[in-house]
């Protein structure tokens, strides 16, 4: 790892930890003053909700201006979001900071991932650098939360707010001094296209429904491990650690990975990782003691926590290098629509039909579905540079 990715790295790290932090403790507050579980329900919901409607536009700023400017003024809103909540900790300032640091943190992502997807030189450099990468927003989903939480035990929740608005100052920090790279010259005659027009493309539309898939049943497994160990008399803490050990899981693959990325096929990654998917989603429901769920939980983030260097990898491979910002754009406005309208469905489905029954139905979608990840085989190469 070079020392402009580890910067790049901790950069993101800080941003994603200041909307990670206070996605756990504005609804806390919320809770505090007396606000129901649904309207803490919305407040979370609008974390995700701006970075579907920002995604495509943060994506075509990014090819028109690179990664400084549009990190820049992720940093400035993200901060301006959190420092509001100190200021005036109410419900609908809480809302107004949701907003702001989601979709903040998601416009700095698409930037970041662009530049080090384009930095890189051959595939299994991509490979490589999205495994790093890939390690800072789960690093950070423990970080925010857990000095949010100290601060919030001990300090109260102003100045857990007041850490939260100086993490993103802290990215700029480390990334300011990156060098840009040079800007990408579109041919001749090569007029500006719709976002859209990139669904068209066979390995782009596959990659996506992929990516859903395997999205979805990351979700899935977040929402249902709460009800299905409720049910069955599980603390708190087991719960919880059940779902630690999946999270856990996730980062040690995802440290492994860039040590053995030339040894890596992406499409093999993928469609192995749907099947096994399928396969533990199918066993999951008979799993009745905390340490069977903890087991299938660490298979499962093992199995998922492979996606996403791989995803980003493939993505930078079969799209054109002016419209990288745009079709990382689509991908996170695809992740962020499901993670609001997924739980709705999944919550509706598992009172009708019984968690176990949501488990069975989205592991054979996405065993079905690994034929598209096989697909890919065809459009991916494991010599020479990438787009770029």
């Amino acid at each position: 790892m070079t020392r402009e990715l580890a910067r790049l790295i901790v950069g993101q790290i800080c941003l994603h930890a200041c909307m990670a932090g206070m996605r756990m403790a504005a609804p806390l507050l919320a809770l505090h003053e007396g606000y129901s579980a649904a309207s803490v329900g919305f407040l979370l919901a609008l974390f995700a909700l701006t970075q579907v409607f920002l995604a495509l536009p943060a994506g075509r700023y990014a090819d028109r201006h690179g990664l400084k400017r549009p990190v820049g003024w992720s940093v400035l809103v993200a901060s301006l979001g959190a420092g509001i909540a100190v200021a005036a900790p109410v419900f609908p300032v809480l809302c107004l900071s949701a907003l702001m640091t989601g979709g903040a943190t998601g416009a700095s992502v698409i930037s970041l991932q662009r530049h080090v997807g384009r930095a890189a030189q051959t595939p299994t450099q991509l490979k490589q650098a999205f495994s790093w990468l890939s390690i800072g927003p789960a690093f950070s989903n423990f970080l925010g939360p857990f000095c949010a939480g100290l601060l919030i035990d001990h300090a109260g929740f102003r100045w857990a707010f007041l850490l939260m608005a100086v993490l993103p100052l802290a990215a700029w920090f480390w990334i300011r001094h990156t060098k840009e790279l040079p800007p990408v010259v579109r041919a001749q005659g090569d007029a500006p296209r719709k976002a859209w027009d990139l669904m068209r493309e066979p390995p782009f539309r596959r990659l996506m429904l992929v990516n859903w898939f395997l999205s979805s049943a990351w979700d899935v497994h977040t929402f249902i491990v709460p009800v299905i160990g409720h049910e069955r008399g599980l603390s708190a803490s087991a719960i919880g650690s059940i779902l630690g050990g999946f999270a856990i899981a996730a980062v040690v693959i995802r440290l492994i990975m860039p040590l053995v990325a030339a040894r890596l096929r992406e499409w093999v990654v993928l469609t192995g990782s749907m099947l096994a998917t399928a396969a533990l989603f199918a066993v999951y429901p008979f799993m009745h003691s905390a340490t069977s769920m903890g087991v299938c939980s660490v298979l499962l983030g093992m199995a998922l926590g492979l996606v996403q260097p791989m995803i980003m990898s493939m993505l930078h491979q079969i799209t054109p290098p002016a419209r990288h910002g745009e079709a990382l754009g689509l991908r996170l406005m695809s992740i962020n629509a499901s993670s609001v309208a997924m739980p709705i469905l999944f919550g509706m489905a598992g009172a009708i039909g019984g968690v176990a029954t949501v488990f069975w139905f989205v592991g054979a979608v996405v065993g079905f579905g690994a034929h598209a990840a096989a697909s890919l085989r065809r459009f991916t190469s494991h010599a020479g540079p990438p787009h770029s």
